[in-house]
């Protein structure tokens, strides 16, 4: 075990081991692979502490769902903060899991929309929290674009989302958002690769982003200024995690009977009945329960509700690996390999300490 003191690691056998100060480790991968635990066991390490950035696990309440997980030994109440933010929607704090603090869970209710603009105003001061008191940040999730905007910045960050235009634009055939999209600003399409342009949700984006910088009280407003965390990319140290595509199903499989099993229906009865609907809440776009909206309304059979959220899981978990994949920055290690697992805790362990 590392135990820090200062500028300095102690571990058994070795003396006066000095670290880099401000680091960063990141743990990524796709849903359902072990990040959590396999973080947490890190954490105990070298002094570590967890910060969540999974984009729907910052809501209140929806804990089975969106894969908390906690162990049944966590302190189950957020701790308070010195992190003070500017927006009183935000409630920053952290949970204590087996003893390791894991920040940015239940920051808004399921009727605030969170956004990445919203993410990266919670999760630098929370990492200066963290580098203040001499402990390592673990950014730890699967939400590849939150991370890439908070490590990377991201230019049209202050264009706030026009939920009147998305839904005006939802009806639209890919074509027509294509067409419009050109109009508009044909340059970022001409930019875009071919995924992104036959991507409805990105190219509605486009054209919100497009239609705001054209408009006077964008120009105005508009901070089109890439915000990008303040720390050297060589203390930046990003791990993947990976299971072959055949394992990781199954272990989907299983948590999906898992969470039915720990009470997911119950849990969004009562989200229902403190107001939060598939209508007026981050329900219906939320993987686990917007599956459920048509069961809800007598539309749909169990059996059929589980094998089509199962395969929305699955679905993401390849989407999310081909997205981490395009990050060259990322060092990928099998962890249902046991010398693959020694091999990255090696790698983690060399990196965070430096010998004078």
């Amino acid at each position: 075990m590392a135990c820090r003191r200062g500028n300095y690691v102690v571990i058994a056998g070795e003396e006066k081991i000095k670290i880099k100060m401000k680091q960063l480790l990141v743990i990524c991968g796709p849903t359902a692979v072990g990040k959590t635990s396999l973080a947490l066991s890190l954490a105990k390490n070298i002094n570590g502490e967890l910060v969540n950035v999974d984009a729907r696990q910052v809501y209140r309440g929806m804990d089975i769902g969106t894969g908390k997980d906690r162990p049944a030994n966590s302190k189950h109440e957020i701790r308070n903060s010195k992190v003070v933010l500017k927006d009183d929607n935000f409630r920053i704090g952290y949970y204590l899991f087996d003893n390791i603090p894991i920040w940015l869970l239940d920051i808004v209710d399921p009727n605030y929309r969170f956004t990445v603009a919203d993410y990266l105003q919670c999760a630098p001061p929370v990492l200066d929290n963290i580098w203040q008191r001499n402990r390592l940040p673990i950014i730890v999730g699967g939400s590849g674009f939150y991370l890439r905007a908070l490590l990377e910045g991201i230019g049209t960050i202050g264009v706030k989302p026009d939920w009147a235009l998305r839904k005006k634009l939802a009806c639209q055939t890919v074509i027509d958002l294509q067409t419009m999209l050109k109009k508009q600003d044909e340059l970022h399409y001409n930019r875009m690769n071919h995924s992104d342009k036959n991507n409805p949700r990105r190219l509605i984006r486009a054209i919100e982003i497009a239609h705001k910088i054209k408009s006077k009280t964008a120009k105005n407003g508009w901070q089109g200024i890439e915000k990008e965390l303040k720390i050297d990319k060589k203390n930046i140290l990003m791990i993947g995690l990976k299971r072959p595509m055949s394992v990781l199903d199954k272990r989907i499989k299983k948590r999906v009977r898992m969470r039915l099993k720990m009470g997911l229906l119950t849990e969004i009865k009562r989200l229902r009945r403190e107001g939060y609907g598939f209508s007026n809440s981050i329900l219906s776009e939320t993987m686990a329960y917007k599956e459920w909206q048509e069961y809800f309304n007598g539309d749909e059979k169990k059996g059929d509700v589980i094998m089509f959220w199962q395969r929305n899981e699955c679905q993401l978990a390849r989407r999310q690996m081909t997205w981490f994949k395009k990050n060259r920055k990322i060092k990928w290690f099998n962890i249902g390999v046991a010398d693959e697992v020694k091999k990255m805790e090696k790698t983690v362990l060399s990196w965070y300490i430096k010998r004078e």
